[in-house]
């Protein structure tokens, strides 16, 4: 049961990751207005956090798949700094603090509870 909560935690979180990435890269301006921070242009800097996230999302399913869980565990570790900023940045900048706790921080909760589990496993 365990094994499966982890697992399927995991995927969850790296499919996530994929389709935000998607959203940057595909719809811009909803996608930062759902960030937290609207855009003011649909500039490279959209395109760089749509690649940035997607490649996380793929990465972490590559470890989960190609390396295991104790890998997986790890990469989850150091993923849960990007929510942490995330929600910095937010706040550092005008958004609204519900999106900022609310979406990147408890985004980084849920990596950390996923890489718990797969330490578990």
């Amino acid at each position: 049961m365990l094994v499966t909560i982890a697992y399927g935690l995991a995927i969850a979180l790296n499919l996530l990751c994929l389709l935000i990435g998607a959203r940057f890269l595909f719809t811009p301006r909803a996608a930062a207005a759902g960030y937290g921070v609207p855009a003011k242009e649909d500039g490279a800097y959209l395109t760089i956090k749509g690649l940035r996230d997607g490649t996380y999302g793929l990465l972490g399913l590559a470890l989960l798949i190609f390396a295991g869980p104790h890998a997986e565990a790890v990469f989850m570790l150091v993923v849960a700094l990007l929510p942490l900023g995330d929600t910095l940045i937010v706040l550092r900048n005008g958004g609204a603090k519900a999106v900022a706790f609310g979406v990147h921080f408890a985004t980084a909760v849920a990596i950390l509870v996923s890489a718990a589990l797969l330490f578990a496993v």
